[in-house]
Parts: C-alpha cells; sequence; structure tokens
C-alpha cells in the first residue's frame, strides 16, 4: 500500500458540540482532506505547537515527552495513520534512537502533536484518504475556510458525537455482553461508553 504525506490545514471547532473540534489534514499533492474529531485539550496542545509564538509557562503533556526524548536521544522520524475502524483512526509513531528503529501505537492526536514537536512528516495510507478524505472547497487566494466548510466540518464532528453517544440498554445485557462490550470500548478508545458499562458492571 502506498503511504501519502499529509500536511496540517488547521483546526475547526463545531459550533453546536462544546468542546469537540475536528483536525484537519491536507493531502501534499492533492486536494483532499482528512477530518478527524479530537478533544479540547488535543486541539490545544497541536494549536500551541501550531503557533510557535505561543510558550506555555509550564510543559505540557506533549512538551514534555518531546524534552524526555531530547533527554536521551530519542527521535521521532515520522507518523503514520495506519488504520481506521469504525469512524475511529489509528496511528503508529516511528521512532529511532542508536539506529534502532521502534514502532509505538499511539492515538492519532497526540502522534499528530508530537510530530509537530518533532518536526516529523504525517503519512497516512492511499485505501484510508480514499475511504475517509473529503473535498472542501477552498478559496485559492486566502486560502480561509468558507461557511460551506464550517458546516462540512460541523456535520462532521455532530454525527460523530451522535454515533458514539447513541443510548445502549445496558441493563438488558449479561455480564458476558457487558464484558465483551468493555472491551470493544476500550480498543476503540471510546472511554466514555467504557466508563459507562463499567459501572453497569460494578452495579452487579
Amino acid at each position: 500500500m502506498s503511504l501519502v504525506r499529509l500536511n496540517i490545514k488547521g483546526i475547526s471547532y463545531s459550533q453546536t458540540q462544546n468542546g469537540a473540534y475536528a483536525l484537519i489534514l491536507n493531502e501534499v499533492d492533492g486536494d483532499r482532506k482528512l477530518p478527524i474529531v479530537i478533544g479540547a485539550f488535543e486541539a490545544q496542545s497541536i494549536a500551541i505547537a501550531l503557533e510557535k509564538e505561543i510558550r506555555p509557562p509550564r510543559p505540557l503533556t506533549h512538551d514534555l515527552f518531546k524534552d524526555f526524548a531530547d533527554r536521551f536521544n530519542i527521535i521521532v522520524k515520522q507518523v503514520i495513520i495506519h488504520k481506521l475502524v469504525d469512524g475511529v483512526f489509528y496511528s503508529s509513531i516511528i521512532c529511532e534512537r542508536d539506529e534502532n528503529e521502534e514502532i509505538i501505537d499511539a492515538r492519532t492526536s497526540d502522534a499528530i502533536a508530537l510530530a509537530l514537536r518533532f518536526q516529523a512528516p504525517i503519512f497516512t495510507y492511499k485505501n484510508i484518504l480514499d475511504k475517509a478524505g473529503i473535498y472542501l472547497k477552498i478559496n485559492p487566494e486566502n486560502e480561509e475556510e468558507t461557511e460551506t466548510d464550517s458546516v462540512l466540518v460541523d456535520d462532521l464532528i455532530s454525527d460523530e458525537l451522535e454515533t458514539s453517544n447513541e443510548p445502549e440498554n445496558y441493563k438488558a445485557k449479561t455480564l458476558e455482553e457487558l464484558n465483551s462490550l468493555l472491551d470493544e470500548a476500550v480498543a476503540n478508545e471510546n472511554y466514555e461508553k467504557a466508563a459507562k458499562i463499567r459501572d453497569e458492571i460494578s452495579k452487579r
């Protein structure tokens, strides 16, 4: 499978959902955008890394990781968004130390926050871009988002949250089914859902 390089176009926030953001990645040699729903903390960390002039008084989590890696001569070479399952993107951080390469699993938002700090390239596979990439109409003169772009991004965030917040009747499930659902929620990094399932298991 061929890799496609991505650049960060920017971060959009939902007009209707508080604390919901979409990270917009742009295909380097094309017009497709890859929108990824991220949390407020990750959005803040990425935004700070994009704005070179902003320096927080104390290191954020991703800054701490960068300082730690620098101290022990660990280099982040690249980030690869390698899998998309049920709307969740999975990423790998390719690191190197003493000419030994390691691959570390990471949430995509964390991986990109680190890639910015290490000035490492970001890639995804062509089949993922074919599946999840969208075309946003951009004004070529100023490359600013149009109202249509904002609506599309807002719809994306709303759809994502509605899907993740679908009510489920956990009381009707057996313990075996609940444990299976818990494993699935953790694997998909849906920790809010996992917490609800864990509460139901605890009540039993």
